[in-house]
Parts: C-alpha cells; structure tokens; sequence
C-alpha cells in the first residue's frame, strides 16, 4: 500500500509550488517592496539555471538508481531549509540577492522531488500497462490537488508568511520520513535516451504540448491575486476562490481518470480543454466586483486543469515506457519546460503591467486594469486554443489487437 505515500509526497511539492507560482509574485512586490519587472527578471533568471539544473538532476537520478531514497530526502530536507529562509525575508538593499539565494534553493530541491517522483512511474505502478500508470498518475494528482488546496489557504490562516515558511519547512521535513519506504521498490530501468529516440516514441511532441499548454496556466497562475484584488476590486476573496478552484481539479481527477480509461488519454484532453477556454474567454468580460461569475469560472478551469495535470504527465509516462527510454532524464526536460513558461509568463506580462501602470493593491486607471484584464484572460485564452489544437493534431492511439 505505498499509493497513500505517492499522494503525500506529491502533496508536499504541489504545497511547495503553490508559493512559488501565486505568492511569490504578490510577497516580493508587497512585503519586499521589489518593482514588477525586477520580479519578472529575478524568476527568469532562476529559469535559466533550471536550463541547465533539470536534465542534469534527471540523469544523476538515472545514473544512480540505488540512490533514489537519497535523492527523495535531500529534495525533502532543501524545502525544509528553503520555505523558512525565503518568507523569512524583508525589505532591504540585498533582498532582490538573498530573493534569488533562497529561490534557488527551493527550487533546486523542488525539481528534485519532482523529476524523481514523475521518473519513478512505472518503478511505482503495479502493473506495467497504461492502466497501472493511470493509477499512479490519479494517486499522485490526487495528492498534488489536496497540496495546492493546503497552500492556498494557509497564508490567510497563519495571518502571515512568516509562519507560512515554518509550517511549509515542517511539513517537508516529516514528509521527507515518512516517504522514505517508497523509495525502496526496485527501480524499473530503461534505455538511454536520445533526440531521436524521444521523436520516434511521440515524446517531442508531447514535450511541445506540454510547454504551450504550461504557458496559460503560468500567466493566470502568476496574475490571479493581482487579477482578484485589483481588477474584480474583492481582496478577501482571493482565498476562497483559489480553494474553489483547486477543489474543482481534485474532484475532477476521478473523473477524468475514469473517461479517459474509456476513450483514451488523448480524446479526454480534447473534451477537457474548451472549458479553460470558456473559462478564459469569460473572465474578460466580466464586471468589476462580480465573485459568482468568477467563482463559476474557477470551477469549470479548475475541471480543465484536474485532466491537465494528470492526464500529459502519464502519456508523456506511457511514451517513454513503450519506448523503454530512461525516463528521469526525459521528466528532467519535461519539468524545465513546465517552468520555462512560467518564467516567459512572468519575463513577458510583468514588465508590460509595470509598463501600462499597474500598482498592486494601489490605485490604478482604467488603462492599467485593461492591460491586467487582457494578461490575464484574453492571453492566455489564445493560448490555449493553440494547445488544444495541438491536442487535435496528437496522432490517435491504434486499436488493441483483437483477441
């Protein structure tokens, strides 16, 4: 029964990752006193290293299988250290410095926890088939979505993000314990990987798909207490909604486990996708203080984002495992490009926002809330037309041979 021990650990960083992606933008402009732009260029920096940082830790966990309970604790033990140190921070001449120190950290042993239990799918599923990864990706997402709903409420809970960096730090700690038998199941190895090797198993594609689609959940992502606060004007609303939202994907994730056991991975992405488009397209033209409106919209992006997050990271899994490709290195590249839109998300919208005029929680002209208003649905509906198009043009899996 180590399923339960999948859920928490990736529990934990989606925990983790909820910090990075939706505070940290709001922490370092309000609570550090650091200018848009400044922000958008510190985490493209961070990126940059993750060019380099994630492949590297993917082969070194591939390299080194008998290492993996290492890997999982060192990951485990870098948040414990990181989340304390980077919301401990305040305003100064070397915070934008002591900002990117920590960041590096924590993202440094995020990417880490990461690439081991995504690369670990098929040593952690119990059967070899793209059921039992189905099974594992749903345990996992599972646990992922009750992280992300823990981390966004947290911060109103504690009263502040001092206390949110200590409970993060201990919650890494215990996890990093409590997970150390999961590491422990004998490693399912597999074949060196190559540009050509992923091209011919569908991967490279998959891999494009999975940094267009990462490009509209990281600008929404980044901009959604800027979008809650500033543009619908309901500051103490940002919190529920962010739990609406994320509750909406954990209940979507049995679902969508179960349709795509159905009709196929790829066909449940194409009925998932139109309703983040919806949702998108119905934010923009929502009116200033309308929460109801909004917090259908959660709901029906949050669905959208339940098959997202399960369903191309198990195909991507199921790409390599028919391959027989290595797979922490390849989940290596996958999660560099999940964070590489995340970093062009904040390098490109940031700056114009500073550029239109926008002020978190200041006061703000129309011109400067109409360009927050595009950024944050208008962009990123059209991005996600591309990515469902994409989805379209995936080739359709061959029929099971009949018996």
């Amino acid at each position: 029964m180590h399923f339960p021990r999948v859920s928490l650990y990736a529990g934990l960083l989606a925990a983790s990752g909820i910090p990075l992606y939706i505070h940290l933008p709001q922490f370092a402009s309000v609570e550090l006193g650091l200018g848009l732009g400044t922000i958008g260029a510190l985490l493209l920096l961070v990126r940059i290293v993750d060019l380099v940082q994630d492949p590297v830790l993917g082969w070194a966990i591939d390299r080194w299988p008998g290492a993996q309970g290492a890997f999982g604790l060192l990951a485990a033990l870098g948040l414990a250290v990181g989340f304390p140190w980077l919301f401990s921070l305040g305003p100064g001449p070397w915070v934008a410095w002591q900002l990117t120190g920590a960041l590096m950290l924590v993202f440094l042993a995020y990417s880490l926890g990461t690439i081991l239990l995504y690369g670990r799918s098929a040593t952690l599923a119990e059967s070899p088939g793209d059921e039992g990864l189905l099974t594992v990706a749903a345990w996992r997402e599972g646990g992922s979505l009750a992280g992300v709903i823990l981390a966004a409420i947290l911060p109103s809970v504690l009263m502040g993000y001092g206390v949110f960096g200590l409970v993060l730090g201990g919650l890494a700690l215990f996890t990093g314990l409590a997970c150390r038998p999961l590491w422990r199941r004998r490693v399912v190895a597999g074949g060196a990987l190559s540009v050509k090797g992923l091209a011919q198993a569908g991967a490279l594609r998959l891999l494009t798909l999975a940094l267009v689609n990462s490009l509209p959940v990281a600008i929404t992502s980044t901009l959604f207490l800027f979008f809650v606060e500033d543009r619908l004007g309901r500051p103490g609303a940002a919190g529920p909604l962010l739990v609406l939202f994320f509750l909406s994907a954990g209940l979507s994730v049995p679902v969508w486990s179960r349709v795509a056991g159905r009709i196929g991975a790829r066909a449940t992405l194409a009925i998932s996708m139109p309703l983040a488009i919806l949702g998108f397209a119905g934010t923009a033209f929502l009116p200033v203080g309308e929460i109801w409106g909004f917090a259908l919209i959660c709901v029906a992006a949050g669905a959208a984002l339940g098959a997202d997050t399960m369903l191309l990271p198990a195909m991507f899994s199921m790409a390599l495992t028919r391959a027989g490709l290595q797979a922490s290195l390849a989940f290596g590249i996958w999660a560099f490009a999940g964070k590489l839109g995340l970093a062009l998300a904040a390098f490109m919208v940031m700056p114009v926002l500073e550029w239109q005029g926008f002020t978190p929680g200041g006061v703000n002209s129309a011109e400067a809330l109409s360009a927050l208003n595009i950024a944050y649905a208008v962009v990123p509906c059209g991005l996600k037309l591309i990515a469902w198009a994409a989805v379209l043009m995936l080739p359709k899996p061959s029929p099971a041979p009949a018996r």
